[in-house]
């Protein structure tokens, strides 16, 4: 079996623990600022280079759909390069102390590349910079580790979360010109990512624009049952809410129905994307008329970014042009640019129609 079709099976199996497909290459940069970039392997993309590289990918906690589909883009990837002659995939399972020893082991190992998701945050920071400092290519992404790049890794690879909170205000300038009641949900209190995106919200929505509850927002931990706790308060609260916005669409399917039992329509809905939450869009904007909605990806193709960067780096392939992930505009049930909700009503609730990967291999992969 080819290298790229041994991968391509670790992204249908993405569930396995630990993956490790062939010997580590002796070819491989030992440096962690990697070779300069001297071209693309032929057939590949150009951030693939010519030395063979080991990659490990290693995720916090893999436990959800969400980072099942993630960590299969991750493999995906990996496969359209046939410089990384080793792969390895290590679930931190959510405890700290297992993550930080899974870096530990695979730099031990001698694996030259590692993309990590540092769930616990600063936490992860010491390990990540032990081992950019012992000449593996360090790439964390998604979650901000702290630390300096050049100093404790080679690069964070985030997502843009300011990108999307303009998106989602542009959207309600233009939907409720003469202003309107928004309520934010995010996650846990405290959360970066629902800063970032409150703040960027503030800067295109001026005081005709009310926010309601807790600033800068509602914390729910993205966990439906809180979330459903939260919108029931809500709606006791306030008799006038125009549009919701969260920062986990699917985390929302179980509690809008609060509205209609309280004999109101749900409200237009500004969020990222999942199949469940599409799908009933469709089932209940009928008898809704407030209920528009629009979302933005989920970000699954985060961890695509932070592969080329590694691989790139690691390979002597061309650097990304970017280090940031800007996640598209997906759905808009007004104007149907660049889509209109969609929904797989056959297929599993829990796969993000806005990723790469193709929904039918989604839905494989979570069966």
């Amino acid at each position: 079996m080819t290298m790229k079709k041994k991968i391509a099976t670790i992204a249908a199996l993405a569930s396995v623990a630990v993956l490790g497909l062939t010997a580590c290459s002796s070819g491989a940069p030992s440096a962690n600022g990697g070779p300069a970039a001297t071209g693309s392997v032929e057939g590949a993309p150009d951030w693939c280079g010519p030395n063979q590289i080991s990659l490990g990918l290693l995720d916090g906690f893999g436990g959800n759909s969400w980072r099942k589909i993630t960590t299969a883009s991750g493999a995906d990837e990996v496969a359209k390069c046939p410089s990384v002659t080793d792969y390895e995939y290590a679930d931190g399972q959510g405890d700290t102390q297992k993550s930080i020893s899974d870096i530990q082991g695979m730099v031990a190992k001698g694996i030259n590349a590692l993309v990590v998701f540092p769930d616990a945050g600063e936490a992860m920071l010491p390990a990540l910079r032990s081992a950019y400092q012992a000449g593996v290519v360090t790439v964390p992404y998604r979650v901000n580790p702290g630390g300096e790049a050049g100093k404790d890794y080679d690069a964070w690879i985030g997502a843009d979360f300011k990108t999307d909170g303009t998106n989602w205000a542009n959207w309600i300038k233009e939907n409720f010109p003469d202003g309107g009641n928004v309520l934010f949900l995010s996650g846990p209190k405290g959360n970066s990512q629902g800063q970032d995106e409150y703040d960027a919200m503030k800067e295109v929505l001026d005081d005709k624009y009310t926010f309601l509850g807790e600033q800068p927002f509602e914390p729910t931990n993205w966990d439906p049952a809180v979330t459903q706790q939260v919108l029931t308060s809500a709606i006791a609260k306030y008799p006038q809410i125009d549009v919701i916005v969260s920062d986990f669409g699917p985390s929302l399917v179980g509690a809008l129905p609060e509205f209609t039992k309280s004999g109101r329509s749900i409200p237009a809905l500004v969020t990222s994307d999942g199949n469940v939450l599409g799908c009933f869009w469709k089932d209940n904007q009928a008898a809704n008329p407030d209920f528009k909605m629009f979302t933005v990806a989920t970000g699954n193709d985060n961890v695509r970014l932070a592969i080329q960067y590694a691989v790139a780096k690691a390979t002597g392939g061309k650097l990304p042009d970017t280090t940031t992930f800007d996640a598209p505009v997906f759905e808009d049930s007004v104007t149907s640019d660049p889509n209109p909700v969609e929904c797989e009503a056959d297929l599993p609730g829990d796969i993000f129609l806005s990723a790469e990967m193709s929904p039918q291999d989604q839905a494989a992969l979570l069966k």
